[in-house]
């Protein structure tokens, strides 16, 4: 089969987790005898992401503005047009390309794209975040998750204080970019990373099968290495935990230490993997934390295969977070908060305790503090995680003709069934090319 991978996060200097998805997409397609390009951002050459961008395949710097921001900030509003502009300009991108692939698969931040696509074409989209109705994808506002669905309520997301022009213009803007999003979702294929994301798209668009999920995954020919990396040997009141996460509010990594402050350096040895607008503040404030900064995803693995314990703090609504089944697939036990799509991954634990789900971060920090190590589990080399599996539930969703999901028969690709095992579906070797 001819793919065709669309996504302007690639190439990057620092690659995030929709990213390296895409790359471990393309990989196990391509190692599967298919052929897959890939049309990224014109924004950096290939060379700032390193051997992360090989994957076999042609690369097509072909998509740009993504990083145009309209002024949005310094006149409090979301600007009209932007995004459908965006979006329009996108779609003409994959529109060129067309004819030369079987399926055309899209993972990035205009889920519009699908509105200013001929339905003729065969695509795909992967919903990685809240995106879809949220024009700052997160749906996490002044350090609460949202829950307003009134368009006027966004302009808070662009100045604190809106006027009734502000929230006007802005439930302008929201409007249309939700009007063009659903109508897309019923033109074509759309794919969710977890349940969470589609539950949450119905209460703005309607209880109706607006797509399937099929959840994130691990490459795992980045895990083979690591058996290596023991964890650090400590006494035994002190416990080493490791922490990947971009650092700014809506991840709870300076909420995490404000907590856990007394006892940093002392009970707890704590390790950090990421950057972002926070990470100066907390360098300073946290002397006894060992900050990394970004790392590639080999060196981030490593350090968190020699910790006892992967803690993702995030108070915003994670949608499938890869640091969660990293740490599963490493045989670590998790802590994290039962909110968004994080619950749903304790179907890749190898025992029932592995993933250590909590109210808030205040019991998070106590259990933490309370916890008593205990040897890493023993993980299948086969899981329903692995980039493999995925592949090949998506191959199939490639093969079926133009249009919306849940007008096509899904034999055997509703997410409830592929939650029953945990052995991965091996990817079809056949090539269609």
């Amino acid at each position: 089969m001819r793919i065709l991978m669309v996504s302007e996060d690639l190439p990057a200097p620092s690659m995030g987790g929709l990213a390296r998805h895409v790359i471990g997409l393309c990989r196990a397609l391509a190692d599967a005898g298919h052929q897959v390009d890939l049309m990224g951002n014109d924004d950096f050459p290939e060379k700032v992401a390193g051997d992360a961008m090989h994957f076999g395949g042609q690369f097509f710097p072909e998509l740009r503005g993504q990083f145009s921001g309209w002024k949005e900030m310094t006149l409090g509003v979301f600007m009209p047009g932007k995004r459908s502009l965006l979006a329009r300009r996108f779609a003409r991108a994959m529109q060129r390309r067309a004819g030369d692939y079987d399926v055309i698969h899209y993972h990035g931040h205009l889920p519009n794209v699908a509105y200013y696509l001929p339905p003729s074409i065969n695509f795909l989209q992967t919903r990685h975040d809240q995106g879809s109705d949220c024009l700052i994808h997160t749906r996490f506002r002044r350090g609460e998750v949202c829950h307003d669905l009134d368009p006027r309520a966004c302009a808070g997301c662009r100045t604190h204080h809106p006027n009734w022009l502000q929230r006007y213009i802005s439930a302008l803007a929201v409007r249309r970019f939700r009007y063009e999003v659903q109508t897309g979702f019923a033109r074509h294929k759309t794919v969710f990373v977890s349940d969470m994301l589609r539950k949450n798209l119905s209460r703005c668009f309607g209880d109706q099968a607006w797509g399937i999920t099929v959840h994130n995954f691990v490459d795992t020919s980045y895990l083979k290495n690591l058996s290596t990396h023991q964890p650090m040997m400590l006494p035994n009141d002190r416990l080493h935990v490791f922490i990947a996460a971009k650092l700014y509010p809506a991840k709870g990594v300076s909420a995490l230490l404000a907590l856990l402050k007394p006892q940093l350096g002392h009970r707890i040895v704590m390790d950090i993997a990421g950057d972002g607008e926070e990470e100066a503040m907390l360098r300073k404030r946290y002397a006894n934390v060992n900050f990394h900064g970004w790392q590639s995803m080999e060196t981030t693995l490593k350090l968190a295969m020699r910790a006892q314990v992967i803690v993702v703090p995030s108070v915003c609504e994670e949608a499938c977070s890869t640091t969660v089944l990293e740490g599963l697939l490493l045989g670590k036990t998790v802590f994290a908060l039962r909110r968004g799509g994080t619950p749903e991954l304790s179907i890749y634990a190898s025992r029932p305790d592995q993933l250590r789900l909590h109210e808030h971060l205040e019991e998070l920090a106590s259990a933490l503090l309370n916890y008593t190590p205990r040897p890493d589990c023993v993980v299948s080399p086969q899981v329903a995680a692995d980039a493999n599996h995925a592949a090949g539930r998506l191959l199939a969703l490639y093969s079926l003709p133009p249009g919306p999901i849940a007008n096509k028969t899904t034999s055997g690709l509703d997410p409830s069934q592929s939650r029953s095992t945990k052995t991965g579906h091996p990817v079809d070797q056949r090539s269609t090319r």
